[in-house]
């Protein structure tokens, strides 16, 4: 839910109008708009470029992995991984484009731990493929859009450590 959709749910919830406060807080909301949409693109648009370089830093620091018996053995489970890190990705966006990292919390980032724990796949090591993708992520940004996606991705690393 977005800042603009908080404030309004609410006021509405305690039968008012937004204070001067909330009011402030949806003016910053919007004033930082077209950032958030740059960051989002840069995300979407650059992908695979962050998967595969984060991918490569990960397997280097867990060759595990991908050597046999690894979660990431073999051209399935490589692939199942490769794919998760683009929706990792794909959820940060939301966060970013809302200003809130609750699209994050509801899209499922509980259920993904507790299916990664089910599986029998590493949390430290989930938790480093999240660093990986943020480092490949904010490597693409200028260091302003870095500062203001970079919390999106602690909130996924601090959920899956």
């Amino acid at each position: 839910m977005s800042v603009v959709s908080q404030v309004l749910v609410q006021a509405d919830d305690e039968l008012r109008y937004p204070t001067i406060d909330e009011l402030e807080s949806i003016s910053s909301f919007m004033q930082t708009g077209e950032q958030r949409l740059r960051i989002a693109s840069i995300l979407a648009e650059s992908e695979d470029k962050i998967v595969k370089k984060s991918s490569a830093e990960l397997f280097k620091l867990h060759p595990e992995y991908i050597s046999p018996g690894g979660n990431a053995y073999g051209q399935k489970q490589r692939a199942q991984c490769l794919r998760d890190f683009g929706w990792y990705i794909r959820v940060v966006t939301y966060g970013v484009i809302s200003g809130s990292k609750e699209p994050i919390e509801k899209i499922g980032i509980i259920g993904a731990r507790e299916m990664y724990n089910s599986l029998g796949v590493p949390m430290g090591g989930m938790a480093d493929s999240i660093r990986c993708l943020k480092n490949a992520a904010l490597d693409l940004m200028s260091k302003d859009d870095a500062e203001t996606a970079a919390p999106y991705f602690d909130y996924v690393i601090q959920a899956m450590s």
